[in-house]
């Protein structure tokens, strides 16, 4: 297939490359280990196409791709795609993978059965392990016998497919909710329960009380993204801040989700002011932008691959972005397992309920919570919920943000 052109884009589970012809979508990229990577992989595939900004029905099909990667209603079935050259029996079980709806898989037999052969599994796992165009064709939704998620040719393999599983909430048999809150975070969270149960006793009658762990993580297609809406949200209610970042958003149709940096860059002074932004706050997203465009801000794929205190390095020099959002962004953006944010409030006050002790202070906090390690996030989620449970309101943590703009 012939190539006229190539582009990264930013999705929830990382920067993926797509590629276009003559008439229509010819290759689509999963995330590699980095950007370069990415990069390389597209260049090697169409070694003609030089990468480019992407023409208006292609961008839709992006804006498309990456709302469906957040979870959100998309539907991908009209987007065009360009397969001149794949064999007739690979865009036949292509065809018959597209119609699987999100949430929803069948299996290589079931496949093979709809062709007219279940003695065909072997080679409709074969056509789909060729699949040029991944997600629009969602060969992840193609199950092994029994359920088992079978393999993925992608990076990340098959932890890559039950991601992708798990943002359409799919709960197909052999895959159980715990399997799939796991490839949703950095960790097993049942490993992560009994290593608490067993260095707490006080924790782990907790653990008993609010029962198993239930976090959830914020889908976002780009740090930038992530950290913009924080910035919004800083010393807001949240009904207020969500306005206001709808608004931000709408600047910059038909993008339907956060801008880019370089769009927030590119507007006015007075756009960004009509949204509804303080002077403030402006110059913190100015400033995150300008360094989301220099690299200085990890991209989602560089930052998976960095320790965590490097990358609260990299993000506090961010105007407006102290530990304390960083903290969040790893936690509930990138689920990773030993983040204890001992400057919360919210895990102070819920560490002194279930302790029935006074406020502790942030030393103390750390001081105690070194018994935890390497689950402090799942430490700080359960006395997140000792304080809901008490005041039996929600508390949502991510946006109370104690930093100022």
């Amino acid at each position: 297939m012939t190539a006229r052109g190539f582009s990264l884009f930013d999705t929830a589970i990382g920067r993926c490359g797509i590629a276009w012809g003559e008439h229509g979508i010819v290759g689509i990229q999963l995330p590699e280990a980095s950007d370069s990577a990415t990069r390389e992989r597209m260049l090697h595939r169409f070694p003609a196409a030089g990468e480019a900004a992407a023409p208006p029905e292609i961008q839709r099909a992006v804006h498309a791709i990456a709302a469906l990667l957040r979870g959100e209603a998309s539907d991908l079935s009209s987007i065009p795609l360009d397969l001149k050259g794949v064999p007739p029996f690979h865009r036949r079980v292509y065809d018959i993978a597209r119609s699987i709806p999100p949430g929803q898989t069948l299996s290589y037999g079931d496949i093979a059965a709809r062709l007219g052969s279940r003695a065909a599994a072997r080679a409709v796992g074969q056509a789909l392990g060729q699949n040029p165009v991944p997600i629009v064709v969602p060969c992840h939704r193609v199950l092994a016998a029994g359920g088992k998620p079978g393999g993925f040719s992608a990076h990340g393999g098959t932890a890559t497919k039950l991601r992708m599983l798990a943002i359409e909430s799919v709960r197909a048999n052999g895959v159980p909710d715990a399997l799939n809150l796991q490839a949703r975070l950095c960790f097993d969270p049942g490993v992560a329960v009994e290593h608490l149960r067993m260095r707490d006793a006080a924790l782990a009658r907790i653990i008993d009380t609010l029962g198993p762990l239930r976090m959830q993580l914020h889908r976002t297609s780009s740090t930038f993204g992530a950290l913009a809406e924080a910035i919004v949200y800083q010393q807001l209610t949240g009904k207020a801040a969500a306005k206001i970042f709808a608004r931000l958003c709408a600047l910059f149709p038909p993008c339907g989700g956060c801008p880019t940096a370089e769009q927030v860059l590119g507007a006015s002074e007075e756009e960004l002011r009509g949204v509804g932004l303080s002077r403030s706050k402006i110059l913190s997203l100015r400033d995150l932008a300008a360094k989301a465009v220099s690299g200085e801000v990890p991209t989602l794929c560089e930052i998976r691959g960095m320790e965590d205190e490097a990358i609260i390095d990299r993000l506090v020099r961010v105007r407006g972005i102290g530990r304390w959002t960083a903290e969040m962004l790893l936690i509930f953006h990138l689920g990773r397992a030993d983040v204890l944010p001992v400057d919360d409030y919210g895990v102070r006050k819920g560490f002194a309920l279930a302790y029935e002790r006074g406020l502790p202070t942030p030393k103390e906090l750390a001081d105690y919570g070194t018994r935890w390690k390497p689950y402090r996030t799942v430490a700080s989620w359960y006395l997140w919920r000792v304080v809901e449970r008490a005041t039996a309101r929600r508390v949502m943590p991510v946006s109370g943000n104690q930093e100022g703009p």
